[in-house]
């Protein structure tokens, strides 16, 4: 069942970012013709902290592609920063949301095929990117975040192909839901019990909710969030 279409495949190369250089790999830019998909994500992209981003289980980053029309009505006076590649994805895809797609869903992306591991968990690295203060607290309080997903088998992707789902294994758990426990219902304590039993979601994620019941406290975002 295709649910997308995918409109640009992109990739980056690490840059500076903000006044004082971070490296960073945020800035993407669209490839003409196929891209090989491999097990650690597209060929010719990169990232600036490898601890938190890229690997196996975040291989490739995919957004919705109505998410930029969003984001200008809600910040008119940077409506013209919010095209894709901007958020530092790989993928951009016409007909797919958040609400629409869940933890574990396979998915033939191109001629690869991959599964959804987690939402995006936005960090200060987007207000660098945006020069906004509050851009990666916006991200996250708007769950227009996209998603990572692991390489279940290589394969090619462009701009044209379709994303059509192959299983879905926790229909109740779309990636909506998921961070409404996360960022809202915190402290749901049967629901953290049950996501943590998932075997699909991503390792980082599953130690995460694992803290939280053991502690039942929430961890602190600042440092995450802020500049």
């Amino acid at each position: 069942m295709v649910i997308a279409q995918i409109r640009a495949v992109q990739v980056g190369a690490i840059r500076p970012l903000g006044e004082r250089g971070v490296p960073s790999a945020i800035h993407k830019t669209p490839v003409a013709g196929p891209v090989e998909v491999g097990l650690m994500g597209l060929a010719g992209d990169a990232q600036g902290d490898t601890v938190h981003h890229g690997g196996p289980e975040k291989a490739v980053h995919l957004y919705p592609l109505a998410h930029y029309a969003a984001w200008a009505r809600d910040l008119p006076e940077h409506a013209a920063r919010f095209t894709p590649g901007t958020f530092g994805e790989n993928i951009v895809l016409d007909g797919a949301s958040e609400a629409d797609v869940c933890i574990g869903d396979v998915f033939r992306l191109g001629g690869a095929r991959v599964q959804i591991t987690q939402a995006r968990q936005p960090c200060w690295k987007l207000n660098l990117r945006f020069d906004l203060r509050d851009m990666a607290r916006r991200v996250q309080d708007s769950g227009r975040t996209g998603w990572y997903v692991r390489v279940l088998a290589p394969g090619a992707v462009a701009a044209g192909d379709a994303m059509a789902l192959d299983d879905r294994p926790n229909s109740d758990w779309s990636l909506t839901r998921v961070q409404r426990l996360l960022y809202r219902d915190a402290l749901d304590v049967r629901a953290l019990a049950e996501l943590a039993g998932l075997e699909e979601l991503s390792a980082s994620w599953r130690a995460l909710v694992r803290r939280r019941l053991e502690t039942r406290r929430v961890e602190d975002w600042a440092g995450r969030l802020g500049t």
